[in-house]
C-alpha cells in the first residue's frame, strides 16, 4: 500500500514537473526576422507591421476565402439606401491599458486614418459617430468595398491614451492577443501575451521583430538559428537553407504581382505601341525560371488565385521579341551606331527605379535591361530606398519603375485599385493614364452589388490594364519563408495580414 502511495506520488510530481517545463518552454520568444522597415507609431506608417504582429486588431477580419468576417465589430447593418453603415463593437474588449474598447476609440481611430493619405480617405465617408457599443458611418453615396477598408491595416483601433495632448499619436495601445514591450524604430520591437485579450488565448508568451533589408542577413538570421521566423526568402537562400533539417521551408501563392511601372506621359513611353513593344520583348518564363526559380511568369496583372479577377478571356502577354522590334520601328525608332534606338534626335534610354528590400527586384531588373538592350532600348538602373518611387512619382520625374504589388491588402481588391488606378494614379500604380470609362468602372464597382453590372465592371477594368500597360506585368509571386522546425502550427497567410503567432506553438 504504501509502495503504490509512494508511485502515486512520484508520478504527481512527474507530471506537474512535466507541465512546468511545457509551459517554461511555450515562454521561450519567437523571433521574427522580416524585410519591412518600422517607420513610427502612426499607422499610415507602419500599421502593417503592428497588425502582423497581432498588436492592433481592426473592426473586420478576412477569413480564407477573402470575405469579411466580424472582429472588434461583432455585426453590422447597411440602411437601403447604402448611405448609412451601424457597427455593433464586441463587448468586453480590453485595450492594453486596461481601457475598455467603446465608440470613442473607434471615432477617434477612424476619423484619424481618415485624414491621411490611405484607403479611407478615398471612401465617400461624409461622418463618423458612435456612442456606447455602436458605431455609425454616414456615406455621400453607397461604398460596398467599405468592410474591405475597414480591414485594411490603416482601419486598426487604438485606446484614446495612444494621443497626447496635441493629437500626435505617442503610444500605441492596441486590443490585440500581444502587447508591446519594446518599440525601437525603425529596427525591432517586443511583444509578450496580453493575459485579458478577449479572444482565444496563445500559446506562445513573447515574440520580437526584427527588420533586415538584406536578404542574405535574413537568410543567415534562419541558418544560424538567430531566428525562428523568416520572412521573403530569396530564390538562393531558400536553395541553400533547404539542406539545413533544423528548419521548414513552406512557400504559398499570395495575390501579390511583380510589375513594371511606366509614366504614360513620359515622350518615350506615352504611346501604347511602345508601352506593348516593352511588354513583348521581356522573357517573362525564362526571368522566372532563373531568378524566382519557379514558374510564376505573369500573363496578366491579376494572379489565378484572385478569382474573379483573373480574366481567362484576355490574350495573354507574351514574348515575342521580332513584333516588339517592328512596333519601335514603326514609332519612329531607328537602332543607332551604338545598339540604341533613336528618334528625332533622342535615344531611347530610360532609368528605373527599384529597391533591395525584396532581394530578387534588382535582379529581376538586370535582367529586363538585358532583355530590352536586344531591342536597343537603354535601361539605367537605379537600386534606392524604396520611398523614392512615391516621391518621384510625385514630382512627375519617374520613368520606369519595379515593384511587387499586394493586391489583398484589402479582401475586395477594389479598394486597392481605388488607390493605384483612381484620376490621379497612385504611388504604386498608374501614372498619367487616363482611359475612358475606367473611373466609371471603378465607381460601378464601388456602388453596384448587381452581379452582372460588377463583372461587366471588372471585365472593362481588366481588359484597360491589359491593352494599355500603364503597368508591365512580370511575375506571380509566391510566399518563401523559414522557420524553426521546433515551431508547430504555423500558418502562412495568402493575404500577408498575419504572421500567425497567435496560432504558434513551441514543441514539447
Amino acid at each position: 500500500m504504501k509502495s503504490m502511495k509512494k508511485l502515486l506520488i512520484a508520478s504527481a510530481l512527474g507530471l506537474a514537473s512535466y507541465a512546468s517545463m511545457a509551459a517554461e518552454h511555450q515562454d521561450k520568444p519567437v523571433r521574427i526576422a522580416a524585410p519591412f522597415e518600422i517607420k513610427g507609431a502612426d499607422p499610415a506608417l507602419s500599421g502593417d507591421i503592428l497588425l502582423r504582429m497581432d498588436v492592433v486588431e481592426t473592426l473586420v477580419e478576412v477569413n480564407e476565402r477573402a470575405e469579411p468576417i466580424p472582429a472588434l465589430a461583432q455585426s453590422w447593418q447597411v440602411s437601403a439606401d447604402g448611405l448609412q453603415w451601424q457597427l455593433n463593437l464586441r463587448p468586453n474588449v480590453r485595450f492594453h491599458d486596461g481601457s475598455p474598447l467603446d465608440a470613442a476609440a473607434v471615432v477617434k481611430s477612424l476619423n484619424t486614418a481618415r485624414s491621411k493619405a490611405g484607403l479611407l480617405d478615398k471612401t465617400p465617408i461624409t461622418a463618423i459617430s458612435g456612442e456606447g457599443q455602436r458605431v455609425t458611418i454616414t456615406l455621400s453615396e453607397p461604398f460596398t468595398p467599405l468592410l474591405s477598408v475597414l480591414a485594411e491595416s490603416r482601419s486598426q483601433i487604438l485606446a484614446l491614451a495612444s494621443w497626447d495632448a496635441q493629437d500626435n499619436i505617442t503610444r500605441i495601445i492596441g486590443s490585440g492577443p500581444f502587447m508591446l514591450t519594446s518599440f525601437q524604430p525603425p529596427q525591432s520591437l517586443a511583444v509578450k501575451r496580453f493575459d485579458d485579450y478577449w479572444g482565444e488565448k496563445p500559446a506562445i508568451a513573447a515574440a520580437s521583430y526584427l527588420s533586415s533589408g538584406r536578404a542574405e542577413t535574413r537568410a543567415l538570421l534562419a541558418e544560424s538559428g538567430d531566428a525562428d521566423y523568416v520572412f521573403n526568402l530569396d530564390a538562393a537562400s531558400r536553395q541553400r537553407l533547404a539542406r539545413k533539417p533544423a528548419l521548414q521551408l513552406p512557400a504559398i501563392p499570395v495575390p501579390r504581382t511583380l510589375m513594371l511601372k511606366l509614366n504614360a506621359s513620359d515622350p518615350l513611353l506615352a504611346e501604347q505601341p511602345v508601352r506593348a513593344a516593352i511588354s513583348m520583348a521581356i522573357d517573362r518564363n525564362a526571368l522566372a525560371m532563373a531568378v524566382l526559380r519557379y514558374p510564376g511568369a505573369a500573363s496578366q496583372l491579376f494572379p489565378p488565385n484572385m478569382g474573379e479577377w483573373h480574366n481567362s478571356a484576355l490574350q495573354p502577354l507574351q514574348f515575342i521579341p521580332q513584333q516588339a522590334a517592328q512596333q519601335l520601328q514603326a514609332a519612329g525608332w531607328k537602332m543607332g551606331a551604338d545598339g540604341v534606338l533613336t528618334r528625332d534626335g533622342q535615344r531611347f534610354s530610360v532609368t528605373l527605379l527599384t529597391f533591395p528590400d525584396r532581394p530578387e527586384l534588382p535582379l529581376i531588373a538586370m535582367v529586363i535591361q538585358q532583355q530590352l538592350r536586344k531591342v536597343g532600348i537603354e535601361v539605367k538602373i537605379n537600386s534606392t530606398n524604396a520611398s523614392e518611387i512615391p516621391a518621384q512619382h510625385h514630382s512627375n520625374r519617374l520613368q520606369l519603375a519595379l515593384f511587387s504589388r499586394n493586391f489583398a491588402l484589402t479582401p475586395d481588391p477594389t479598394g486597392t485599385l481605388l488607390q493605384d488606378y483612381a484620376e490621379k494614379g497612385g504611388d504604386w500604380g498608374a501614372m498619367n493614364w487616363h482611359p475612358t470609362g475606367f473611373s466609371a468602372a471603378l465607381h460601378t464597382l464601388t456602388q453596384s452589388t448587381d452581379a452582372a453590372e460588377r463583372a461587366q465592371a471588372r471585365n472593362l477594368i481588366t481588359a484597360s490594364l491589359q491593352q494599355d500597360l500603364p503597368v508591365i506585368p512580370i511575375a506571380w509571386y509566391q510566399l518563401a519563408v523559414a522557420i524553426n522546425s521546433k515551431l508547430k502550427n504555423v500558418t502562412l497567410d495568402p493575404f500577408e495580414r498575419h504572421f500567425g503567432l497567435r496560432q504558434m506553438q513551441w514543441e514539447q
